[in-house]
C-alpha cells in the first residue's frame, strides 16, 4: 500500500498497521497519530479507535507485529549442525532484522509498567527458538549452565549494541558480517562450559 492509498475493503486493522509502520519508518513515533492514520487510509477519523483505543495501543500493536516478524526470522534461520553454528545463524538473522527495522526495535523492547499480555506472549514466542537452542546446548554440555533466558538476554544485548553501531554508520570502516562473526566468536567463548 502506498503512503496515500485509501482503504477500500478487507481487514481495516491490518491496513492501519501497514500504514502506521510506513509512517513510523518515514516520520518516527512523533509522526504517528490516529487522526492522520485515518486520513491516510481514507476512513473516518473515528475508525482507527475501533481497533486501537489510543496511540499507545497502536504502538503496542506495532511492537507485536515486529516481534512476530522477528520470531519468523529466527524460525527460518535454524539449520542442522553443531549448536554453535545454529546459534550463529540465529545471531545473523537477528542482526539483519535489527538493521532493517531500526524504528520497530524501540517499540518491541520498550518495557512499560502497563505492557500488555499480547506483547509478553509475542516476546515469549519470538525468542522461543534462541532460548530452546541455548537449553539444547546446555543439555549437550556445549553451553555453560545458567537460566537460558538470562543467557539469551545477555547475547541479545550485545547483538543489539552491534546493530545500533552498524545502523548509525559508526562501523562503516569494517565489514558488518565480519564484525558479527567476531561478536559471535566472543559470545560463544563466553558460553562454553568452564573447566574446574
Amino acid at each position: 500500500m502506498s503512503l496515500h492509498t485509501p482503504y477500500h475493503h478487507g481487514d481495516l486493522r491490518a491496513a492501519l498497521l501497514t500504514r502506521a509502520e510506513a509512517t513510523l519508518r518515514a516520520a518516527g513515533v512523533d509522526g504517528l497519530s490516529l487522526r492522520q492514520l485515518a486520513r491516510d487510509t481514507g476512513v473516518s477519523h473515528a475508525a482507527p479507535s475501533r481497533h486501537f483505543r489510543d496511540k499507545q495501543a497502536l504502538l503496542d500493536a506495532l511492537a507485536v507485529v515486529g516481534l512476530h516478524r522477528l520470531g519468523g526470522c529466527f524460525e527460518q534461520a535454524v539449520i542442522e549442525g553443531p549448536i554453535t553454528k545454529r546459534l550463529q545463524t540465529v545471531a545473523h538473522a537477528y542482526l539483519r532484522f535489527a538493521v532493517d527495522n531500526p524504528e520497530l526495535l524501540p517499540l518491541m523492547f520498550a518495557r512499560r509498567h502497563n505492557s500488555s499480555a499480547d506483547i509478553q506472549q509475542a516476546v515469549d514466542r519470538a525468542f522461543a527458538v534462541p532460548i530452546a537452542l541455548i537449553a539444547e546446548g546446555q543439555a549437550a554440555g556445549e553451553i555453560v549452565a545458567g537460566e537460558p533466558r538470562r543467557l539469551g538476554i545477555t547475547a541479545l544485548a550485545a547483538l543489539q549494541g552491534l546493530a545500533t553501531f552498524i545502523g548509525s554508520g559508526y562501523t562503516a570502516d569494517f565489514d558488518s558480517e565480519q564484525l558479527l562473526d567476531d561478536l559471535v566468536s566472543h559470545l560463544t567463548l563466553g558460553l562454553l562450559p568452564r573447566s574446574s
